[in-house]
């Protein structure tokens, strides 16, 4: 998205000019599935793909704002906050955070557009959170302090929303930095970055199916591992260690899968930031294909396309390792591919996947940007 062409759809809209543009990305997570709920260790990324709000400040405390996607309108006012249904539910819920911790907002009149694929398990949620949040700190004339605003974010999405997500997604969109993986804890929200190898490129393989029942197999893995932390006698299940999980009697045998899955990513996730810091790529990919299986074999959230698309990949000689990114289900793979062959390996991948699936799939190569941010002026 260009500035221009936001400006112009802005114009078309309000017949005026906006006082700022903003940003907010969506992630992709390289490494560290279902272990945010479970106080662990992820390595998400912000990438090139992000939602875009054009705001003009308006003088009372209503707020306007115009889809391009949906060619729709979210039109509500600070002083009176009501549940309603649709995408303009996200930013509403972002205005109600804000307000209990007190800020004083203005309101504005806006354009929203985004290029962020809905669904595929990319945060787009995330990123109108975020992209609002921005807004409200650029027009209120509000200090920004990113984790603090993912923080609220999250809250926006389960309160609000009603979706029980973790804190992930929402810290990636918020405080990621240019050409850098972000490390998080998910207990004490801290924070390192780890910087991506020159030579790779980082690949997102949408399956083109989406996620059906997720939400009900989330909240049913999500209560296995607080079954199993219970039963282990610890705080999350990012306190239990292999040795004590496979000495552990009396938990059934799903139970034990899912928490072996949650124990070993995490241990992945750590034994991942060590890879990038010293340049192992091939330990990296490794590290890729064994997180898949066990989100295939022990935690059962793949699907079918999700399992095609990765093998795809890995029958490619530019292609370390790959693997289901997201809660499941359907959506996205992730891939680390040789830079060089890169363009190679997205049309290989799509012919061979078309051929084994009779199913399109939608490639590309992401960059790791920079999180939510003002870009104009």
């Amino acid at each position: 998205m260009d500035i221009q062409t936001l400006e112009k759809s802005f114009a078309a809209h309000f017949n005026a000019k906006p006082n700022f543009i903003v940003r907010a990305p969506g992630r992709v997570n390289l490494i560290g599935e279902h272990t945010d709920y479970n106080d662990g260790f992820v390595l998400p990324m912000a990438i090139d793909r992000a939602v875009w709000i054009a705001l003009a400040v308006r003088s009372d405390r209503e707020v306007r704002v115009h889809s391009l996607e949906y060619e729709t309108d979210s039109v509500f006012s600070l002083f009176d906050l009501t549940r309603g249904k649709g995408w303009g539910e996200y930013i509403k819920g972002v205005a109600y955070e804000l307000q209990k911790e007190n800020f004083d907002l203005r309101g504005f009149d806006a354009v929203i557009t985004g290029d962020i694929p809905r669904g595929a398990g990319l945060s787009s949620s995330a990123a109108v959170e975020l992209a609002a949040a921005r807004a409200f700190s650029a027009a209120s004339d509000f200090e920004w302090d990113a984790a603090r605003m993912a923080k609220l974010a999250q809250k926006a999405e389960n309160e609000w929303v009603g979706v029980n997500c973790g804190i992930m997604d929402q810290m990636a969109s918020a405080i990621s930095k240019s050409g850098y993986a972000l490390f998080l804890d998910c207990r004490s929200l801290e924070v390192q970055y780890a910087p991506l190898p020159e030579n790779i490129s980082v690949v997102i393989l949408d399956t083109s199916t989406r996620r059906k029942l997720v939400e009900s197999a989330y909240n049913e893995r999500r209560s296995q591992c607080e079954e199993a932390a219970k039963q282990l006698g610890v705080q999350a299940l990012r306190d239990a260690k292999l040795e004590t999980l496979n000495s552990a009697h009396g938990l059934s045998e799903i139970v034990m899968r899912r928490a072996r899955h949650v124990v070993t990513e995490n241990a992945r996730v750590l034994e991942a930031v060590k890879a990038l810091k010293d340049k192992d790529i091939k330990r990296l990919g490794e590290l890729f294909n064994a997180s898949h299986e066990s989100l295939r074999d022990d935690f059962e959230v793949t699907n079918d396309a999700l399992n095609v698309m990765a093998d795809c990949a890995r029958e490619q000689s530019s292609c370390y390792g790959a693997r289901m990114t997201g809660a499941g289900f359907g959506g996205c793979a992730v891939a680390l591919a040789e830079r060089e062959s890169a363009e190679e390996f997205v049309s290989a991948v799509s012919v061979s996947y078309k051929e084994k699936s009779g199913l399109d799939a939608s490639a590309y190569v992401c960059q790791a940007s920079e999180g939510a941010s003002v870009v104009f002026p």
